[in-house]
């Protein structure tokens, strides 16, 4: 199988960014009570979505504590857990946030 070119790299990158820019993304961040690393993971993620979708999501911060039923239906077993529910695929983020580049490829808002 022959690579790809530069150019086909780019036009399929462009390509995704065009889509990700008319979807809305759907998220839950689950957290333990407010433990400093849960805070952090809220303050990170809230940035990252005021910065890249602006006006195209739904963040909802779900407290296991709080609401233990949410978190064992969706399997949550650590906290902070960053759920992407749309656009599909699901994906699932562990940790507080911090590492940018690693949120934005799992949001496909970035190339791999």
């Amino acid at each position: 199988m022959k690579p790809e070119s530069i150019k086909e790299q780019s036009m399929k990158y462009k390509e995704t960014l065009s889509k990700a820019a008319d979807e809305k993304y759907c998220l839950r961040l689950y957290v333990a009570g407010s433990t400093p690393k849960s805070l952090r993971a809220i303050t990170n993620i809230k940035r990252i979505c005021e910065t890249h979708l602006k006006g195209r999501y739904t963040l909802e911060v779900i407290d296991i504590y709080q609401q233990p039923s949410l978190a064992k239906g969706e399997q949550i077993i650590a906290a902070p857990t960053l759920i992407k529910k749309l656009p599909v695929p699901l994906r699932k983020f562990i940790g507080d946030m911090t590492n940018v580049d690693r949120i934005l490829i799992g949001l496909d808002l970035r190339p791999a």
